[in-house]
């Protein structure tokens, strides 16, 4: 028989059962007595459907794992569009060389050595600079009939100086 006796200490209740001669309490004495008892207390503390519910986690991870490669392919592509969009301004630019050399007749080594910019704006700004540069290379002081002898006109003065010069 067994004798049950109920104390209460603080506000919490706690009974206890104290083995009477029948229940025979056996102490363990070896390591299989001890994991034989440990694995039935691991198979009472399992939920009931706990592998359904393992089996519901691993679905959940290869479901995260597909998600993952998903985002990383949607990453890819996102970085791809972007290195393109990068490469915009330079084909821009470049195409835009060649129309300011034929539209302003620069010369190639000019084009080559001045015009080297590989955004659009600033290759704007070199072709406006080095086409100002040339204007005003072109503005200097010039006589259009300097050093040449007049074909028409004044040959009453020549004939005067020659006569002023001539020994006669």
């Amino acid at each position: 028989m067994s004798e049950t006796s109920t104390s209460t200490e603080g506000g919490n209740t706690t009974s206890d059962t104290t083995p009477g001669a029948g229940d025979g309490f056996k102490p363990i004495t070896s390591q299989d007595d001890l994991n034989r008892i440990i694995g039935e207390r691991v198979k009472r503390a399992k939920p009931a459907d706990y592998d359904d519910l393992k089996a519901k986690a691993a679905k959940l991870d290869e479901i995260e794992q597909a998600n993952k490669s998903e985002i990383e392919k949607a990453n890819d592509r996102v970085a791809k569009a972007e290195a393109e969009a990068a490469k915009v301004p330079s084909l821009v630019a470049g195409q835009l060389r060649e129309h300011l050399v034929k539209l302003h007749a620069i010369d190639s080594e000019d084009a080559e050595l001045f015009l080297t910019a590989t955004d659009p704006e600033l290759l704007l700004k070199q072709a406006d600079r080095l086409l100002a540069r040339g204007s005003q290379r072109k503005k200097t002081n010039h006589v259009p009939r300097e050093g040449t002898s007049p074909t028409s006109g004044g040959s009453e003065e020549r004939e005067l100086a020659r006569s002023l010069f001539a020994g006669d």
